[in-house]
């Protein structure tokens, strides 16, 4: 497995940088080109699952943004809430069908849920192609998922499970989106200075502005791009826009 780790790899989610296709700033579609095959099957996995709407503008974004990168593709399915009405749709022989699968981003409990249903965690540690995480799709690629508080409620909730088991695909604990929620508030508290650093005693977690992601394989990981390390309540850059640095 290949393993891209993505805050946004499509330009910025708050606008402020757009891209046609993949986005290239520091290198992410020309690694992705490396080891993309001829006619591609690839396989979107939704974050929100009951959201048909969305699901479809999702599904042909990627289709075109696939096409306009100039990548191989020979078809490209959704899996949403409907396949869930027959196992067969969501096998491990289905899984393994496919060259490439997109975790899409959205909310990473109402994603995990889903992950349960399709008993991903399961399926998918023997898949031998491209993962490609997005958002809340990389942070559920870990084997213990820190979800950050995100929605009004989640941050004064006693029951919301900020740490949930995830696909177990990488150690990695992704905070997406870093340029544009650093100074958010959830419930009146600062996101990292009232939330994710206190939680982040005797954990580590790796925040990403969209443009920066992480590739694993064969055991070894790297960062490509502006990065931060949180850990035992402390914030550290650890690589810059342009530069690459190995994690493990």
């Amino acid at each position: 497995m290949i393993l891209f780790l993505t805050s946004s790899p499509t330009g910025d989610l708050n606008g402020e940088f757009e891209c046609e296709g993949f986005d290239n700033r520091n290198g992410f579609a020309d690694e992705l080109r490396q080891v993309w095959p001829e006619n591609a099957r690839v396989l979107v996995i939704t974050a929100f699952p009951e959201n048909r709407a969305a699901n479809e503008e999702m599904y042909e974004f990627f289709g075109s943004t696939i096409e306009t990168s100039g990548l191989s593709l020979e078809a490209i399915d959704l899996w949403d809430i409907d396949v869930l009405e027959d196992e067969n749709y969501y096998s491990s022989e289905s899984l393994n069908s496919y060259d490439v699968i997109i975790l899409g981003g959205g909310h990473v409990p109402t994603q995990l849920e889903f992950f349960r249903a399709l008993h991903l965690r399961e399926s998918i540690q023997e898949f031998d192609g491209i993962v490609i995480g997005i958002s809340a799709g990389s942070m559920d690629c870990a084997d213990v998922v820190y979800a950050q508080p995100e929605e009004e409620g989640e941050a004064i909730d006693p029951d919301y499970e900020r740490f949930a088991q995830g696909l177990g695909i990488t150690d990695i604990n992704i905070l997406p989106h870093y340029q544009q929620v650093w100074d958010n508030y959830v419930d009146g508290l600062h996101l990292y200075r009232d939330i994710t650093l206190p939680d982040s005693m005797g954990n580590s977690f790796l925040a990403l502005p969209d443009g920066s992601y992480v590739i694993q394989l064969d055991n070894e990981a790297w960062v490509f791009g502006r990065a931060y390390s949180v850990e035992n309540g402390k914030m550290e850059l650890i690589c810059r826009d342009g530069e690459d640095l190995r994690l493990y």
